[in-house]
């Protein structure tokens, strides 16, 4: 990946033309011209404008598109004025009021989690992301329902209710009796506990011979807990509220780009690994574009802030994503609240 050239290596007057050109872009979606900016309040002639556009764009920070004659910014340039030329806005009183009152709506902490990211993506005007860890579920039962000669559907359900299933493969020979051998000790054993409690207590009942099964249901057991762990361990939650609003009226000119963009968000596996590299620190993460493999072809922009429990463990991710043509200068610090936010609720 490119590195943009240090701000301090350009001159006042081509920080100032380039500042502009990123200010104007990021306003209309519209790359900027020469015209433009004269009538802007430079005291340059046009001429001396497009000599400093020439040099910016040798430089890599800017490109001019094929249809137009004006300059837009490059995902490198993006990245230095990110980095060392925007001036943050701070969310208003009644930005910060709507998360707020979203957060507090009420109901289970997912429904909560769910509102305040559809809040964070109407303010920003982008697709709004949070990711959270599969909740710890409380067991009421495990058992096993037979499918054909070797698998078996293993069935879980929760203390609140919700029930899932998981497909198990069975060692041969295994019989009916073996299932609900296996499924009676799981449930008299672990009721009450967490999936990773109960995952503890079968190792130590099993090690130290304290399980009254047989060999066949003791594999059984120890097959069916490493489906569910394995399972929990690599499925996060991820939360994405209003993709509509990526099809604004300037993405209805680039719709390849939007339909790239609503692709990247159905693959949503690649979205979470790229918020969980965002778990570490505490800093504010900005991906620009091409910069990251996932937005090579739709070329959009994520910012993502983690943001802690009461224990101080980082618990969660929360951002947006939209078109690299964002107000990155609002939109960082309304995603920097949503976290505090979040991180309150989970306190």
């Amino acid at each position: 990946m490119s590195h943009a050239p240090p701000i301090a290596e350009m001159s006042d007057r081509a920080r100032d033309i380039f500042r502009r050109v990123v200010d104007g872009y990021l306003l209309s979606g519209v790359p900027v011209g020469s015209k433009t900016l004269a009538q802007g309040g430079l005291n340059l002639s046009p001429a001396s404008i497009r000599m400093v556009l020439q040099e910016l764009e040798e430089r890599g920070l800017l490109s001019a598109p094929h249809t137009s004659a004006g300059r837009m910014p490059t995902d490198l340039g993006l990245r230095l004025f990110v980095d060392g030329m925007m001036q943050a806005h701070e969310p208003s009183p009644q930005e910060r009021a709507e998360i707020e009152a979203r957060a507090r709506g009420g109901g289970p902490v997912e429904d909560a989690i769910a509102a305040t990211t559809a809040a964070l993506s109407g303010l920003s005007a982008c697709a709004g992301l949070v990711m959270v860890p599969k909740r710890e579920q409380v067991l009421r039962s495990i058992g096993f329902v037979s499918l054909s000669q070797g698998q078996a559907l293993a069935v879980l359900v929760s203390e609140d209710g919700s029930v899932e299933n998981r497909v198990v493969d069975l060692p041969r020979g295994m019989g009916p009796s073996t299932l609900v051998e296996a499924g009676n000790y799981m449930t008299a054993a672990l009721a009450g506990l967490t999936l990773a409690q109960a995952r503890v207590r079968v190792e130590t009942e099993l090690t130290e011979g304290l399980a009254a099964v047989d060999e066949a249901a003791r594999a059984l057991i120890e097959r069916g807990l490493a489906v569910w762990s394995e399972d929990g361990e690599r499925r996060p939650v991820l939360i994405v509220r209003g993709q509509g609003r990526l099809l604004d009226d300037a993405a209805t000119a680039d719709l390849e780009r939007v339909r790239d963009l609503l692709d990247d968000l159905d693959g949503k596996q690649e979205i979470a690994a790229l918020l969980d590299s965002a778990r570490a620190g505490d800093a504010t993460r900005i991906f620009i574009g091409a910069e990251t493999k996932l937005f090579a072809l739709s070329g959009s922009s994520v910012i993502a802030r983690p943001f802690r429990g009461g224990d101080g463990r980082v618990v969660g991710v929360v951002g947006v994503i939209g078109p690299t043509r964002l107000n990155y200068a609002r939109v960082v610090p309304i995603v920097d609240f949503t976290a505090a936010t979040l991180a309150r609720l989970m306190g």
